[in-house]
């Protein structure tokens, strides 16, 4: 395991608030229509039990996410993530409710996005990360561009990131040999 970059890791270590976009973040971006209209994603069970170990570890997760579909909701409730706002046009008004809920700095959270639509809670949470295939635009914002893509890990990545940084990643993985 590589050292963390200074900032970085000073930045991953103040995160109290782990905030994810869904399309192209926690899923690869595709989005599957049946002909009922019904959407079908893809989630990767890395990432889902990555989020799990950051919670166990202290730190609050979100989702803010542009779209509304059933898939989400079910797999936002499986995790256990703690805030969920869905169908969110403002993303930047949705981070102020969110932090205001919470009670973080801005300093406290990270976010995950992939696109430009992500830029506005990006440019001013204390931690904007970005998964390597986000529009070009929004890589040039990001603090971390994760080594996994969406959808394959990238969570996963990050949430390791902030273990790590805070000193509770080893802790944590050390309870699966015992």
């Amino acid at each position: 395991m590589q050292t963390l970059d200074p900032e970085l890791q000073q930045r991953a270590a103040h995160i109290k608030l782990l905030i994810l976009d869904v399309d192209g973040v926690l899923t690869d971006g595709r989005i599957f229509i049946r002909d009922n209209g019904e959407e079908i994603k893809s989630f990767h069970t890395l990432d889902g039990h990555g989020l799990k170990m950051l919670q166990a570890s202290g730190v609050q997760t979100a989702v803010i996410t542009g779209r509304d579909a059933p898939s989400v909701s079910i797999r936002v409730k499986q995790l256990g993530i703690n805030y969920y706002f869905k169908g969110i046009s403002d993303k930047r008004a949705a981070y102020e409710e969110l932090r205001a809920q919470v009670g973080v700095e801005e300093a406290e959270c990270a976010f995950v996005g992939d696109d430009v639509v992500d830029l506005p809670v990006m440019v001013r949470c204390g931690l904007p990360v970005a998964v390597p295939d986000a529009h070009w635009f929004t890589l040039q914002h990001a603090a971390y561009i994760t080594k996994q893509a969406g959808g394959a890990g990238a969570v996963r990545e990050v949430c390791d990131l902030i273990m790590r940084a805070k000193g509770t990643l080893g802790a944590a993985l050390n309870e699966y040999i015992k």
